[in-house]
C-alpha cells in the first residue's frame, strides 16, 4: 500500500482565485511553492505552502456545496487541535476562514514524511513514543474538550463499526475470507460485540484514527500524530491496535508491542482480538462500498486493513 501518494486532491492552481487571493493575504506574501499532502483518502485541498518571505503554512479546504463532510471534519479538528493540551506532537492551529463557498484551517508546517512500510523499529518506536505522551495527556478527558461534545467510541462501534452481526444476519454479503477464517463467523461476532462494552468504561479521550498515515516522522526522527477529527471518548488502547495493525504486517512482534505500551495496562485480556475482529468486519466489509468522493485508494486501504487485523487475529487464536 503507497501510503505515502494514495490522495488524490487538487492543486494550488486549481482553487478559485479569490480564494487563493485571501490565503494568500493571510499568509502574508505570495505563495511561491506549493507540495501536496500524498497521504490519506478524502478530496480535499492539503499542501504545505510556502511563501515569497521563506514562511511555510500547511492549509486544509474544501467546499461547501460540494464536500460539506471535509467542511464539518475541518472545522472539527480545528476545535479540537485548539483546546488539546500544549507540548503534545500535534501540528498547532493557526486561523481559520471561509472564501468563496469554502472552508479553510491553516497549520503549523511540520517538515516531515509519511512513514515507510515495513515499518522501520526506530520510526514505530517514535510513533508509539508520540502516542504514550498524547495518551497521558488525555487519559483524563480536559474540560476544554469535552465542551466539544465529542462522541463515543461506545456508540461508534454500535453505529458504524460492528459488522459480523450484520453479516451473520444476511443483511450483508460475507467478504472474501481466507478458509481458516470462514467457519469462525460465530466467533467473530461474539468478539466484536463486546467492544462498546470495554469501550465505555473508558475515562480518558483517544485519537480515533491512529495509522500509519497520520503519523509524519520529522527530521530529527520524532513522531507527529496528525488529522484528529475523530477524537472520542475511549480506551487508547483502540488506537494502539490500529497503528499495529501495520506493525503486524510488516512482521513485527507487535503481540509484545501491544501488552508492553501503557496504554493496554488497563485493557480487558482479551481487549486486543475485541479490536482485531472489529476492525477487521468493519474494513473488510467497507472496502466494497467506499464513497465516490474518496480517494481510488481508499478499497485497498480497507480490504489490506481488514486482511490484516484478521491475519493477526487468526495467527493469535490459531485459526491457522
Amino acid at each position: 500500500m503507497p501510503y505515502h501518494a494514495t490522495a488524490q486532491r487538487p492543486d494550488w492552481f486549481a482553487l478559485p482565485a479569490q480564494l487563493r487571493a485571501t490565503v494568500t493575504a493571510r499568509l502574508g506574501a505570495p505563495v511561491v511553492r506549493a507540495r501536496n499532502a500524498g497521504a490519506g483518502f478524502t478530496r480535499g485541498f492539503a499542501s504545505l505552502l510556502c511563501t515569497a518571505e521563506g514562511h511555510r503554512a500547511f492549509v486544509k479546504a474544501a467546499p461547501h456545496a460540494e464536500q460539506p463532510h471535509l467542511v464539518d471534519w475541518y472545522a472539527r479538528e480545528a476545535a479540537i487541535l485548539t483546546r488539546l493540551p500544549a507540548g503534545l506532537p500535534a501540528p498547532r492551529p493557526r486561523w481559520t476562514l471561509t472564501e468563496a463557498g469554502w472552508y479553510v484551517l491553516c497549520l503549523d508546517a511540520v517538515d516531515g514524511r509519511t512513514p515507510r512500510l515495513p515499518w522501520d523499529q526506530v520510526e514505530l518506536t517514535a510513533a508509539l513514543a508520540a502516542f504514550t505522551a498524547v495518551t497521558e495527556a488525555l487519559a483524563e478527558a480536559p474540560t476544554e474538550l469535552t465542551g466539544l461534545g465529542l462522541p463515543h467510541l461506545a456508540d461508534l462501534a454500535r453505529d458504524d463499526i460492528l459488522w459480523w452481526v450484520e453479516v451473520a444476519a444476511g443483511r450483508e454479503p460475507v467478504p472474501p475470507l481466507p478458509a481458516p477464517a470462514r467457519t469462525r463467523l460465530a466467533e467473530l461476532t461474539a468478539l466484536e460485540s463486546r467492544l462498546p462494552g470495554y469501550a465505555a468504561t473508558a475515562t480518558g479521550l483517544t485519537h480515533g484514527d491512529l495509522r500509519v498515515d497520520n503519523v509524519l516522522i520529522d527530521k530529527a526522527g520524532a513522531a507527529w500524530l496528525c488529522d484528529w477529527s475523530w477524537l472520542c471518548h475511549g480506551p487508547a488502547w483502540f488506537d494502539l491496535v490500529t497503528l499495529l495493525i501495520s506493525g503486524y504486517a510488516s512482521g513485527l512482534d507487535v503481540d509484545s508491542l501491544f501488552t508492553s505500551h501503557p496504554a493496554a495496562a488497563d485493557a480487558p485480556d482479551d481487549a486486543l482480538d475485541v479490536t482485531l475482529a472489529a476492525l477487521a468486519g468493519y474494513h473488510l466489509t467497507a472496502a466494497a462500498s467506499a464513497p465516490p468522493t474518496a480517494s481510488a485508494y481508499l478499497p485497498e486501504h480497507q480490504r489490506w486493513t481488514g486482511e490484516q487485523a484478521l491475519a493477526w487475529l487468526s495467527h493469535r487464536r490459531d485459526w491457522i
